[in-house]
């Protein structure tokens, strides 16, 4: 506890990380305080109503989830951040297979802000897409909290639809540049966390008043404790590849010669392919929303063939990522200028060769472990573990947690570590997602 304290301590000393931190509690701040703002022309008395009896459970209740409670409340962030996912997938898809989009990514900087503005514009048509399709199902779920249903009130709730979704997004950037972690990742963490206490308690009271009794709900904390500790591991593990360096002699000093390690990790991805997949299979349900007809096997978030889908598309995205955020060939190009070599592998192409062949190989079991933890909560499910609380055994919202968790944890212990303040643990590396391609020198 002493050491926490001083730790505490040595953060709050930093000036830079304290307004960082008190910059990103702000907007987290003003997130949520705009979820709780409803859409006009709505009797959020009888939606509450209709709400809670309609659960946590199905595609709704994760949607929900994903928006803080916001969703099922008609807020004007009710779609949060989830448009901007899906313009994402879709301008990196064009990546791939369109040349000027593929043009812009090799431009470095310049391309990346065009990337970006083409990315909010794109986000301004989904969510003009999705909020009509939003806006019927609320309708469908409680019919009778909508007091006004003209034409002009559905321009304009489309428009503050969409206006709510570009300043989540906003706030989401303003995170990344000035406060403390991922911002859009940040924002889906905190929609998340904001559902655990409920689902704990909720678990908490099935288990005193029924089967089993606190014993039960005690086992299912240490099976809890035993995945958040796996996905951990997940996101932690690497893959160390050896990097030798020439030894260069300039008048009487020595340059190089020692051994330095390229750290592959095993998820290089992180959370955007669960954030990824989870987009797409929210499309099929969105379309069916604003037709008024059934999501079928789309709709069913704990159905078989559901789970099966969204496996299959993590194991997909997961590859899909890892190649954008890993470059053998740019990777064996610094290598091969700096005068580093991999021992046994000829430096240039076949050093390429040899990265990204390691890289597949560790990149599927990682994919595969990845959708096994994804599609847990189905499991925890079919056992007799309500919705609310089994989403957090695993699936997209644990995994997003311990991500973005370590992630922002690696930050604050890099700001520490450069202050020369101990890290944040006794013995040790915090490593986060943005350590994937970068080298560490062993002495």
């Amino acid at each position: 506890m002493k050491r926490f304290i001083e730790t505490l301590r040595n953060i709050w000393s930093i000036d830079e990380l304290r307004q960082r931190i008190l910059f990103t509690m702000g907007l987290v701040l003003i997130y949520r305080l705009g979820s709780y703002v409803v859409l006009p022309g709505i009797d959020t008395a009888v939606l509450a109503k209709a709400a809670e009896s309609k659960g946590d459970g199905g595609i709704v209740g994760l949607i929900n989830m994903f928006a803080g409670g916001s969703f099922l409340r008609a807020s004007i962030f009710g779609l949060g951040i989830m448009p901007y996912i899906t313009a994402s997938i879709i301008i990196q898809l064009l990546g791939m297979a369109v040349p000027y989009f593929q043009k812009m990514q090799r431009d470095g900087e310049s391309g990346r802000k065009k990337i970006n503005q083409l990315t909010r514009l794109l986000t301004i048509g989904v969510t003009a897409v999705q909020a009509p399709g939003y806006i019927a199902s609320i309708k469908s779920m409680a019919p009778a909290a909508f007091t006004d249903t003209s034409g002009i009130w559905w321009v304009q709730t489309v428009a503050i639809l969409i206006t709510g979704t570009m300043f989540v997004m906003w706030l989401g950037e303003r995170i990344t540049d000035k406060g403390l972690g991922n911002g859009i990742s940040l924002i889906i963490m905190i929609g998340i966390i904001s559902r655990l206490p409920f689902g704990f308690l909720t678990e908490f009271q099935s288990r005193k008043d029924g089967a089993g009794g606190l014993i039960i709900f005690l086992i299912e904390l240490v099976i809890l404790l035993l995945v958040v500790i796996g996905s951990i591991l997940l996101v932690q593990g690497t893959r160390r590849i050896p990097v030798q360096f020439a030894k260069k002699i300039v008048g009487n000093k020595q340059y190089g010669g020692v051994r330095q390690y390229i750290p592959l990790k095993v998820n290089a991805a992180g959370v955007m392919p669960i954030i990824f997949a989870q987009a797409i299979m929210f499309i099929p349900s969105a379309f069916a929303s604003f037709s008024a007809s059934n999501a079928g096997i789309f709709g069913e978030r704990y159905g078989f063939w559901y789970n099966f889908i969204f496996a299959v598309l993590i194991i997909l995205f997961t590859y899909f990522y890892t190649a954008i955020m890993v470059n053998p060939n740019q990777l064996a190009d610094d290598m091969k200028k700096n005068g580093g070599f991999i021992p046994g592998v000829k430096p240039g192409k076949k050093t390429a060769e040899f990265i990204d062949q390691v890289m597949s190989r560790i990149t599927l079991p990682g994919s595969i472990f990845l959708a096994a933890v994804a599609v847990m909560p189905a499991f925890a499910q079919k056992i007799g573990i309500n919705s609310a609380f089994a989403d957090f055994y695993g699936g997209t919202s644990l995994l997003i947690l311990v991500g973005v968790v370590l992630d922002t944890l690696q930050q604050i212990e890099t700001y520490l570590l450069n202050r020369h303040y101990d890290g944040l643990m006794k013995s040790g590396r915090i490593k986060g997602r943005g350590a994937n391609a970068m080298m560490t020198q062993q002495g």
